[in-house]
């Protein structure tokens, strides 16, 4: 398919048959404390028509899709959890099982995305920074198309993650300090010996990546599209990717307009929230959420998710890390849905508004919420909250004792 580069900040355009991360001019005058500058998209060259039917997954795809039935990413299924619709008065709720991807999390789509650019042109070497999810998915990628992953990781990252990728055979290297230390590191990597970098944003092909999950919606709906979407913030390029497959459902004919696309936030790493009150697209000073996945202070699609957030009519909602928690605890135990904490504040953000929900668009409006990243991931999160029950004595009397009292 063609497709070519245009700058989301000053529109200058570059050619598609290139490797190409930034606008040179605009991040060239990246303001300290302000989001990234100069990040590319991109725009396929395609006229828009009147189509019908079915989206298949590639057919929207700047890259040709190397064989899913190697590395099946997408086609998670979009579960109707008739609990969780009880529990917030909300008939039409949906929640798309990110989870259930090959490593676990969302971010095995804009893996799949850079495994294709790789092979494209021909590169064996992909490297990037990671606090866990992306690594873990980029590293799942590279095993199952044989290409070497590099991964710079913060020193601190969660095991559960980082083991993933040693698993999946990854170059791990951790790094004393924090993600700032990883990403400038893997950036001047790829700089300097060549390869791929799959930064998040930084490379305009994980959007890209990412928008499939808005595809497959479209299809699960029956060809339409949901009314509001719930999807976790850090970094902001889930949001981005997201915003991008419904844009171009409607630029291509497909749909007529967007969804209301919400981003959930933590109220400890909030950056992109601020930013949509405030209308400065600043870093904040720090972010130390418990819900490590969205745990960001400068994120990479800050700018976009704005945009994305403005042309939807879309709006941010911030919750508390207990919230979160409880939001987790509650997929679990409500409707079998094990997610770590990051995946569950899309459904903390959406309890939240419920009432709201309700009272502007009424009890049917369809919502649907993305669980991006399994539990697994994170077993650390219950540690003191939840625990395995002390043995019984082997004898029935002493079980049933158990039962009634629990």
């Amino acid at each position: 398919m063609k497709y070519f580069y245009r700058c989301q900040q000053c529109g200058e355009e570059f050619p598609g048959n290139q490797v190409l991360y930034l606008c040179p001019e605009c991040s060239s005058v990246q303001q300290a404390g302000e989001f990234p500058s100069g990040l590319l998209e991109v725009i396929l060259d395609l006229p828009p028509g009147s189509p019908s039917g079915k989206v298949a997954a590639d057919e929207l795809s700047p890259l040709p899709l190397p064989g899913l039935s190697r590395f099946p990413a997408g086609n998670t299924p979009l579960a109707e959890p008739v609990r969780l619709r009880e529990i917030c008065g909300l008939n039409q709720l949906t929640c798309k099982l990110e989870f259930l991807n090959p490593s676990g999390s969302f971010k095995d789509r804009a893996s799949l995305m850079v495994a294709a650019q790789a092979i494209a042109h021909g590169e064996s070497t992909v490297a990037l920074s990671s606090t866990g999810n992306a690594g873990s998915a980029m590293a799942c990628a590279g095993a199952a198309f044989g290409l070497k992953v590099i991964l710079f990781v913060p020193e601190h990252a969660p095991k559960n993650k980082l083991m993933q990728s040693v698993l999946y055979g990854a170059e791990v290297l951790p790094i004393r300090g924090g993600y700032d230390q990883a990403f400038s590191l893997s950036i001047a990597y790829t700089q300097t010996y060549g390869g791929i970098n799959r930064n998040t944003a930084y490379n305009p092909m994980t959007v890209e990546g990412k928008k499939s999950c808005a595809v497959e919606l479209y299809n699960q709906y029956g060809r339409d599209i949901p009314d509001a979407v719930y999807i976790p913030v850090g970094d902001g390029v889930i949001f981005s990717g997201i915003y991008k497959g419904f844009r171009d459902l409607r630029d291509l004919g497909y749909i007529e307009r967007l969804p209301r696309l919400i981003c959930v936030q933590s109220e400890r790493s909030n950056a992109v929230s601020r930013a949509w009150e405030s209308s400065l697209p600043a870093a904040v000073s720090s972010s130390d959420t418990a819900a490590d996945s969205i745990s960001v202070v400068n994120p990479a699609g800050g700018r976009y998710a704005l945009k994305g957030l403005k042309e939807s009519e879309g709006w941010c909602t911030v919750v508390s890390d207990e919230e979160i928690l409880q939001a987790q605890l509650e997929l679990s135990r409500e409707a079998g849905m094990f997610c770590e904490p990051a995946a569950a504040a899309s459904w903390a953000g959406c309890r939240a508004d419920a009432p709201m929900l309700r009272e502007r668009f009424g009890p049917d409006v369809k919502t649907a919420v993305l669980l991006t990243g399994s539990g697994f991931k994170d077993m650390d999160v219950f540690t003191g909250r939840v625990g395995i029950p002390e043995a019984v004595e082997p004898r029935l009397e002493a079980c049933v004792e158990r039962i009634q009292h629990t």
